[in-house]
């Protein structure tokens, strides 16, 4: 049985660990620790981590410390 196509899309990216790293402006050890305390999920491969993109988005947005919204209308206000 054949499984349906997916869209090129809809893959999964990862991202090693100093794309993480460059991405959110820390260090390689702090994106280390986040995967080691299970903050950040992350995937071995061999002696590597890969980052889901996925993962790193949901991490950023409820590790968030300020409302978007709030800080635009802060923005706007000054």
């Amino acid at each position: 049985m054949d499984e349906p196509r997916r869209d090129p899309q809809d893959r999964v990216r990862f991202l090693t660990v100093n794309e993480v790293a460059d991405l959110m402006r820390v260090s390689r050890m702090t994106v280390y620790r986040l995967v080691h305390s299970g903050e950040l999920p992350a995937v071995r491969v061999g002696r590597s981590f890969r980052v889901p993109q996925d993962a790193l988005d949901a991490y950023l947005r409820s590790s968030a410390t300020v409302d978007p919204g709030a800080a635009e209308e802060h923005r706007r206000s000054s």
